[in-house]
C-alpha cells in the first residue's frame, strides 16, 4: 500500500484504503452525477491517480465496486423481504419485483447499464460477481432447492436468469411499467416454468426409471 498523500491520514490497510476510495466514489456520485473521472475521486482523496489506479484501472470498476459494495445492505433487505416464502416460484418472483421497485430509477445504476463507450458493451449484471450476489440471496431464502430439483448448476443458472429479467426490466421497463401485482403476475407468468422445470424434470425421469420394462 502506496503511504504518500491521503490527505496526511495514511489508510492502515489496503482494505482501509479500498473503502475510502469508493467512499470518495460516492461522495463524487452524489454531487457531480455517475459521470465521474478518476482523477475526480484522487483529488477527492489528496492522493495521485497512480494511487487509485493500483486499486482499480478506471472509472468504470470505481462505479461497479461502489454498486457492489451498496448491494450487500440491499441483499438484506431482499432477503428479509422474502423471508418465509418456502415456494421458489414465489420467493424468486418476489425477489425480482422487489429488486426492480427499489432499483428503478437508481442513478448510478442506470448509468453503469445503458452507458456504452465505444467498441465496448454496456456493463452486465450477469458477471460472475453478480451471480454470486443473486446466490446469496437465493441461499438465505427458505426454499429447499434441492427438495424442487436444483443442483448447484442449476440453481447458477437460475441465478443468471433472475439477473437478466431484472436487468431487461430496468434497462427497458417499456411505455408503460408494470408495478405491484401487474409485476409480479408478468414475471411469475415467464419466469415462474422455468423455476418449475428442474422439478418437473426430476419427477419424469423418476417416473420412467419406475415404470416396469
Amino acid at each position: 500500500m502506496r503511504s504518500r498523500g491521503w490527505a496526511g491520514l495514511t489508510p492502515s490497510s489496503d482494505e482501509e484504503a479500498i473503502s475510502r476510495i469508493l467512499t470518495a466514489v460516492d461522495e463524487e456520485v452524489a454531487e457531480h452525477g455517475p459521470g465521474i473521472r478518476l482523477a475526480d475521486v484522487a483529488r477527492r482523496l489528496g492522493v495521485t491517480r497512480q494511487t487509485v489506479y493500483r486499486y482499480f484501472p478506471n472509472a468504470d470498476a470505481l462505479l461497479i465496486a461502489s454498486s457492489m459494495r451498496a448491494v450487500n445492505g440491499f441483499i438484506d433487505q431482499v432477503a428479509e423481504h422474502a423471508n418465509g416464502l418456502n415456494d421458489p416460484v414465489t420467493a424468486v418472483v418476489e425477489c425480482v419485483s422487489f429488486g426492480v421497485e427499489n432499483l428503478s430509477g437508481d442513478p448510478q445504476l442506470e448509468s453503469l447499464l445503458t452507458r456504452r463507450n465505444e467498441g465496448e458493451p454496456v456493463t452486465s449484471l450477469t458477471s460472475d460477481t453478480a451471480i454470486a450476489f443473486c446466490l446469496s440471496v437465493f441461499h438465505r431464502l427458505d426454499v429447499d432447492w434441492k427438495l424442487h430439483g436444483f443442483d448447484t448448476a442449476a440453481l447458477s443458472e437460475l441465478a443468471e436468469m433472475t439477473l437478466r429479467t431484472v436487468q431487461s426490466l430496468l434497462t427497458d421497463p417499456g411505455e408503460r411499467p408494470h408495478d405491484g401485482l401487474a409485476l409480479r403476475r408478468f414475471v411469475a407468468r415467464w419466469l415462474g416454468p422455468a423455476i418449475l422445470y428442474p422439478r418437473l424434470t426430476a419427477l419424469r425421469i423418476h417416473e420412467r426409471q419406475a415404470s416396469p420394462d
